[in-house]
């Protein structure tokens, strides 16, 4: 039978993308199957690594802060999400996240509709 649990982001690991995750609901940690969700820290003036995710969607709350996130095949393209925004990012599409604060850190609640999702971060370079 299945369970219903609750879990407590009790470490910090540093993800593919060079940003520290604190772990969440994973197959990991809950046995999920559909599904990872995670909570993400971009320190003051850090970016993560240009990336993309092969196969998965990716669903981002921001908490607090300002990220600037380049996406597409030049990383050309612009959007700047605020706490109280939701970001989208399509399955294989490469992008790269940006704190615009030199001072605060951002802190953002990402979702994703694959339960490892470390396990499809494949790392980008902009053509």
């Amino acid at each position: 039978m299945q369970e219903v649990r609750a879990i407590r982001p009790d470490r910090e690991v540093l993800t593919r993308q060079r940003l520290p995750y604190f772990v969440g609901i994973s197959g990991e940690t809950v046995g999920a199957s559909g599904m990872s969700m995670h909570l993400v820290t971009i320190p003051p003036g850090a970016k993560s690594e240009p990336h993309y995710h092969v196969g998965y969607e990716t669903g981002i709350y921001v908490l607090e802060g300002k990220v600037l996130t380049r996406w597409g095949a030049k990383l050309e393209n612009e959007v700047i999400s605020e706490a109280g925004e939701f970001l989208f990012i399509p399955a294989g599409v490469p992008h790269e996240a940006i704190n615009l604060s030199t001072t605060e850190a951002a802190r953002a609640v990402v979702a994703r509709n694959h339960p490892a999702e470390q396990d499809q971060v494949r790392p980008y370079v902009a053509e």
